[in-house]
């Protein structure tokens, strides 16, 4: 019976530490010393691609961070990279934003650490080459829900720090799939234009609070290889001219939301291209999309 009771013990001692080890920094450096008075961003998908680029660009700008996955090992090596080389504290929770409970915990979470929150980074998403009709519908409505409800909801349950510490800043991640619809990327294109107009009448509604929201419509990122050779197949020369990296896209973003841009998209080529794409009757738009997708 003893052994029982030592064993139920150990046992439920692991089970903590784990689910602790979530929710806690995952690597703590003693010689480092950190500026815990200093403002917090929360990224949303911060530990990779885009959000990773804005993440670093905050860190430049020594803005503490609170980073958001579901992967413990690559938010651990974000954590790691930000907090070596710019010595900022880097706090990393593991949540999958698709799901109805996870805003609400991560306001919670932030409120009884009366986090110092500047900047709301929604930067989750999914996308890819399947879309409509080649996706099931449980897929779908994951498109839906990570693209369109985390940003809402994250956005609403977060809205009490963010005005309690204006001015402040919200920081949307659509894409130039979000101004005009694709064939091709149906569901997402729609998601991010979701994204965009509710960016759009959110600024309107919060200017009062002193809370500058922004919306971030990038073309291509080259984030994977299934990117590049997407963007070679369907764009071609252009596309990739029009290309960025991650870095390059998350320093332009945050230095213009910053400065209270609404409508931030990176790049000289990209700039003249989404021009375009608002100002052209959306059934010719579609048409070139379409063409574009089948060739």
């Amino acid at each position: 019976m003893k052994k029982l009771f030592i064993l139920f013990f150990i046992t439920c001692s692991l089970t903590a530490a784990a689910k602790s080890r979530v929710l806690t920094p995952a690597f703590v450096d003693s010689s480092i010393r950190y500026d815990t008075t200093a403002p917090y961003a929360l990224v949303a998908g911060g530990s990779k691609g885009i959000g990773y680029g804005i993440a670093e660009a905050l860190a430049k700008r020594k803005y503490n961070l609170i980073l958001i996955a579901r992967h413990l090992d690559t938010l651990e090596t974000a954590k790691t990279r930000l907090e070596t080389k710019y010595h900022v504290h880097v706090e990393i929770l593991v949540y999958d934003l698709s799901k109805d409970s996870s805003a609400e915990a991560i306001a919670k979470w932030c409120t009884d650490r009366n986090i110092h929150l500047k900047m709301l980074c929604n930067v989750a998403g999914i996308g890819g080459s399947r879309d409509f009709l080649s996706l099931p519908l449980d897929s779908l409505r994951y498109m839906v829900r990570l693209n369109v409800e985390s940003c809402m909801a994250l956005s609403l349950t977060l809205l009490p720090l963010l005005e309690k510490n204006s001015p402040s800043y919200i920081l949307n991640v659509a894409s130039m799939a979000g101004l005009a619809p694709i064939p091709s990327k149906n569901m997402y294109s729609a998601t991010k234009s979701a994204v965009v107009f509710f960016s759009y009448s959110l600024r309107y509604q919060l200017k009062k609070e002193h809370i500058s929201v922004s919306v971030l419509c990038p073309g291509p990122v080259f984030t994977k290889p299934e990117v590049i050779k997407d963007t070679k197949e369907k764009m071609g020369k252009v596309g990739v001219k029009m290309a960025l990296m991650p870095d390059k896209v998350g320093e332009i973003a945050v230095k213009k939301t910053i400065r209270g841009r609404l409508l931030i998209v990176p790049g000289k080529l990209a700039t003249l291209a989404s021009s375009f794409l608002i100002r052209l009757p959306r059934r010719w738009v579609t048409a070139i999309y379409g063409k574009l997708g089948n060739s």
